[in-house]
């Protein structure tokens, strides 16, 4: 994978204004700061349909699947911003998850996550941030062979956290979601 740290950041969400792409954005600086190549997606470019097992019988897997699966392919940290949807995962984060571990003809199962290192995060509007939904995407990831770093951070009260520009109001909250990419870009710099 060469000696540069290669990390694919994304929200599990599609919504213009989400708090959670904010936020994955100022991980990603924290993790170019430390010297991390950092590739930013928005799943919104990227719509998928509902992973159905008939649909991927009939149809194989979409265009769009095939760019998100070799964009996991082709890095070896995650940096995941995952939305809480009524005390859980989104169900745009865990559809791309769900197609995303459907394995091509000759390819080991969960070829894309196998080896993998994530760092998660979430935002949201209300008290606990998002935490609940964060326990989930770590017990997911953790499932399919990813290795889920230990520090989490979920921003409570998002809709009153974000300044104009998409930085956190809060100074330490901000240095803490940066330093989340950083330690990311660390562990697998240290992996090499």
């Amino acid at each position: 994978m060469g000696s540069t740290a290669k990390i694919l950041a994304f929200a599990g969400s599609t919504r213009e204004g989400s708090f959670n792409k904010m936020l994955v954005k100022i991980a990603v600086s924290g993790a170019r700061a430390s010297g991390a190549e950092v590739t930013f997606l928005d799943l919104r470019d990227l719509p998928m349909p509902l992973y159905d097992g008939d649909l991927e019988i009939q149809q194989g897997l979409s265009e769009n699947v095939r760019k998100f699966r070799a964009l996991l392919m082709g890095h070896e940290g995650l940096l995941i911003a995952a939305p809480e949807y009524n005390s859980g995962i989104s169900g745009v984060l865990k559809n791309a998850i769900d197609w995303a571990s459907r394995p091509l003809p000759g390819e080991a199962s969960l070829a894309c996550f196998t080896g993998k290192i994530a760092a998660v995060m979430s935002a949201s509007p209300g008290g606990l941030g998002g935490l609940r939904g964060l326990v989930q995407v770590r017990w997911i990831l953790s499932n399919i062979q990813v290795l889920v770093l230990p520090q989490q951070i979920a921003i409570p009260n998002a809709h009153e956290a974000f300044n104009a520009d998409g930085t956190l109001k809060g100074v330490q909250q901000q240095k803490d979601i940066e330093a989340l990419g950083a330690s990311l870009t660390e562990f697998l710099i240290k992996l090499k």
